[in-house]
């Protein structure tokens, strides 16, 4: 299976941007639709983005349309996460997830099969 790492999490104040990349292990990272997902303390994990498994197709949770943007690179195996005009609400865990099950995007955990660690994203006023 691909193991997912996150990375490039930090403090960043509101209005600000951060660029979250998840880098997959072995060689095989085009064969996976993508997809970010976040979770605060004490709330549920919510989607973010998703991207198909070529780049050419890409969704986004209402709250983050228009402000962050998905992309992937899969010379490099990584799936990058934009993030824009970032607000306090976006602070939370950020996770990335793979799955080959399908030729579009997924935008629902059940639709992932691998997960990485998470990076933290903490966004101030």
């Amino acid at each position: 299976q691909e193991q997912l790492v996150e990375s490039g999490g930090g403090l960043v104040q509101a209005g600000g941007s951060l660029r979250l990349s998840c880098a997959a292990s072995g060689r095989t990272l085009s064969m996976y639709a993508a997809g970010w997902f976040r979770q605060a303390p004490g709330k549920e994990r919510e989607f973010v983005a998703a991207i198909s498994r070529s780049g050419g197709s890409t969704d986004y949770a209402d709250s983050v349309k228009g402000r962050f943007t998905i992309s992937r690179d899969n010379a490099k195996n990584t799936v990058y996460l934009q993030m824009n005009k970032v607000k306090p609400e976006d602070t939370a865990v950020y996770y990335c997830a793979a799955d080959r099950r399908t030729f579009g995007v997924v935008v629902t955990t059940k639709g992932y099969a691998y997960w990485g660690q998470g990076t933290q994203v903490t966004v101030s006023s």
